[in-house]
């Protein structure tokens, strides 16, 4: 075989194993249903909507495409995120306190700033203020392939910074999503909700390593939170807490009930879930819109939440949380890459249009929520990548 055949496939098994792809095809995906949404084609419409209702779940099941993927598939990224987090504390980047401490304030500060950066914009707006948690995360999914891009000009040590805060600003999200954006409280699904939760705490505690078991219990679980008033992608939040993260035997090399299930469902959610949720959530017409929306309570909000908020939220408690002995930089991270990365973690967009979803579901605030979403977003890897990247020499590395 000539090395002309070879390559293409080489190419793209390194493009489909890169973190870049995957933001790609996000990207393109988003892009193609915000084209479609605004062509002349009104299949795009019809196809997002087309009834899909299963009488078995009730009359809060899933009654369309779309709400299949914000409130069935995207339980799998919640999951993934959650492995994530998890493997971190087990064996990486968070396995000690003191490693845990320094993204977690920034993450902490990181929400918390955005939201009264919104708050102090949509002041005097009852409605636009509902979306105050909009700007407060931060997406690994992009931030990942600048940063690896970078190469050189992003220290070891700050990239494991950057992206265990960006994780833990994900789990912030979730748990917001879970606190604030659920509907009336309905007990007896609640009360269900914490027997299949005892139950899959019990299967790890006896030493139950089977998928299947886990598997069923996030099914029954996410079929409870459906009437339960919270979010049903919480299902899977709490199964991939309760996942086992160690084996059953002596044999070391055996994978762990954790490490299979992040191998099988990762490129799925990577591949397929985010792609299909950003073609349905992004597709918004743009009929009517005009650049001086911009201007509205919402959508400045949550650009300025980004763009401002963010860094300054992240790096400020950082600097701080460092002056106070709290915790340390990380190695060979000087305080102008910290600050470029801070201005990166302003890149808000999966866990930002769930929330604007959700925020905003029947409200007219939606679309004016997303164009904030996207401006702020671009705005900060933008920002970003340029003061890395042209950083000042004696910032850099000592080895650059």
């Amino acid at each position: 075989m000539s090395k002309f055949s070879v390559a293409p496939t080489v190419h793209i098994r390194r493009f489909l194993a890169a973190p870049a792809g995957g933001a790609s095809v996000l990207m393109l995906a988003s892009l193609l249903g915000l084209v479609l949404a605004n062509s002349s084609w009104a299949g795009y419409g019809t196809l997002i909507t087309a009834p899909m209702k299963l009488p078995i779940l009730g009359k809060r099941g899933p009654e369309n495409i779309d709400a299949w993927v914000s409130d069935g598939l995207m339980t799998l990224f919640f999951l993934v995120v959650i492995l994530e987090i998890k493997k971190e504390i087990v064996s990486g980047h968070l396995s000690s306190l003191r490693r845990i401490a320094l993204p977690l304030i920034g993450a902490l500060g990181g929400m918390i700033v955005p939201a009264l950066t919104y708050l102090l914009v949509t002041c005097g707006h009852p409605e636009a203020t509902r979306g105050w948690a909009v700007p407060v995360a931060t997406d690994a999914a992009f931030t990942l392939p600048i940063i690896l891009a970078l190469g050189r000009h992003v220290s070891p040590g700050a990239r494991a910074w950057l992206m265990a805060l960006a994780i833990f600003d994900d789990m912030l999200g979730i748990v917001v999503i879970a606190l604030f954006y659920g509907s009336a409280l309905y007990w007896p699904a609640l009360i269900a909700v914490v027997i299949v939760t005892a139950a899959l705490v019990g299967a790890n505690r006896v030493g139950i390593r089977t998928l299947w078991s886990y598997g069923t219990g996030c099914v029954l679980l996410w079929v409870a939170l459906l009437d339960s008033g919270l979010h049903p992608t919480l299902a899977g939040v709490i199964t991939g807490l309760c996942l086992p993260a160690v084996t059953s035997g002596m044999d070391a090399r055996q994978a762990t009930p954790l490490d299979r299930t992040s191998s099988a469902l990762t490129p799925f959610v990577t591949w397929v879930v985010l792609p299909l949720f950003g073609f349905m959530n992004v597709g918004v017409s743009l009929a009517g819109v005009h650049p001086d929306m911009m201007l509205e309570a919402a959508p400045l909000g949550i650009m300025l939440g980004l763009i401002v908020g963010k860094p300054v939220g992240v790096f400020g408690v950082t600097i701080l949380s460092t002056h106070l002995k709290i915790a340390t930089l990380p190695a060979e991270t000087p305080t102008g890459m910290l600050f470029g990365l801070s201005l990166l973690c302003g890149i808000g967009f999966t866990i930002s249009l769930f929330i604007a979803n959700l925020a905003f579901s029947g409200s007219d605030l939606v679309t004016p929520a997303k164009m904030g979403i996207f401006a702020g977003s671009v705005l900060s890897a933008l920002m970003g990548w340029l003061w890395l990247r042209f950083l000042p020499q004696h910032d850099r590395l000592p080895s650059q």
